[in-house]
């Protein structure tokens, strides 16, 4: 027996066309580990253009305005160097995050046969997503930017164009706490450098004209103060969903039904990769990779039918018109 679980898509199992199950291929192999992945949407690859645009933009200013014309050479080099290394980390971070496979679901595998392999008993459901013709398993959503199902998802950044997911949320997180960390500094060697140049003649504190320092300095300024706020409040977000296990999109929810959470230790670790180290802070090292979902974990329990008739799936609020697959006792 089909049943759905509100009367509002209870005829999408009665019209096949709508999940479109010649479409619906077997899913293809696994790929490698560290396969690439890139999203061609218009606005995240602007998104993207433009974030690099700015920090390299800082770079200009810092190197160019602020640090080569001092006298100071001790104070250069030092401040250049962590700088660099900063910015160096915060775009490396980015390209993690873009290109890393956020934790896709195989596209294709909600066919008829593939279900009936699944061998239903009572009380057993199945969510099926009709926009990318696969199995949901537990806490997956769908993005309508990636066109695919994500376990974990959070939330689909258009500054690395990409969703963060269970595979990539450590990247994302370096990402906003290295481009906070570029933003603090260079504040505050804008700061240092109106101090000297007020004190000094304003044209021995750049190669460049005085008026064209400070347009440049307040722009700099302006753009470290905005991401310094922004990227705070996102690392501060990010790093509070790791803790309580709960993506962003759970916590818009706000579910009654009560769901295990993992103890706050543990989904650290499994975020960052492994117990406490300095890789945690390395955007090449990879977090801990999830075990593939067997079959048996697209398989949903269910204490009755009626819960079933009356539970909507978690991802109505991100307006997916998702179906299940019951077996009435």
């Amino acid at each position: 027996m089909m049943l759905i679980p509100t009367h509002h898509f209870r005829d999408i199992e009665r019209k096949p066309e709508y999940l479109q199950p010649e479409k619906c291929v077997p899913p293809p192999y696994p790929g490698p580990v560290g396969t690439m992945w890139f999203i061609r949407d218009g606005c995240g690859i602007a998104c993207a253009i433009v974030t690099w645009f700015l920090v390299l933009y800082a770079e200009f200013v810092v190197l160019f305005v602020m640090l080569i014309p001092s006298r100071d050479y001790v104070y250069s080099i030092i401040n250049g160097i962590v700088f660099n290394l900063l910015a160096f980390l915060a775009l490396a971070s980015h390209c993690r995050a873009m290109l890393t496979d956020p934790g896709a679901v195989p596209k294709g595998n909600a066919t008829k046969e593939f279900i009936e392999s699944l061998q239903l008993k009572p009380g057993q459901v199945v969510y099926k997503c009709p926009k990318c013709c696969s199995i949901k398993p537990d806490r997956a959503h769908h993005c309508s930017v990636c066109k695919r199902c994500i376990r974990k998802m959070d939330h689909h950044c258009p500054w690395v164009n990409n969703c963060v997911g269970e595979n990539n949320q450590k990247y994302f997180v370096l990402f906003t706490m290295y481009i906070a960390l570029i933003s603090l500094h260079a504040l505050i060697m804008v700061g240092f450098h109106f101090l000297h140049c007020f004190e000094e003649d304003w044209t021995k504190c750049s190669s460049f004209s005085p008026p064209t320092t400070v347009i440049l300095l307040i722009l700099l300024c302006f753009e470290g103060l905005l991401f310094l706020i922004f990227t705070s409040v996102m690392f501060g977000t990010q790093v509070h969903s790791i803790c309580t296990d709960e993506t962003g999109i759970e916590r818009l929810q706000r579910k009654n039904q009560p769901r295990e959470h993992t103890g706050s230790w543990q989904s650290v670790k499994e975020t960052f990769g492994g117990d406490f180290s300095l890789n945690w802070f390395n955007p090449f090292s990879r977090p801990c990779q999830p075990e593939i979902p067997s079959d048996k974990d697209l398989v949903r329990q269910v204490t009755s039918l009626s819960d079933t008739e009356t539970t909507e799936d978690p991802s109505e609020e991100t307006k997916e018109e998702d179906c299940v697959e019951v077996i009435d006792e």
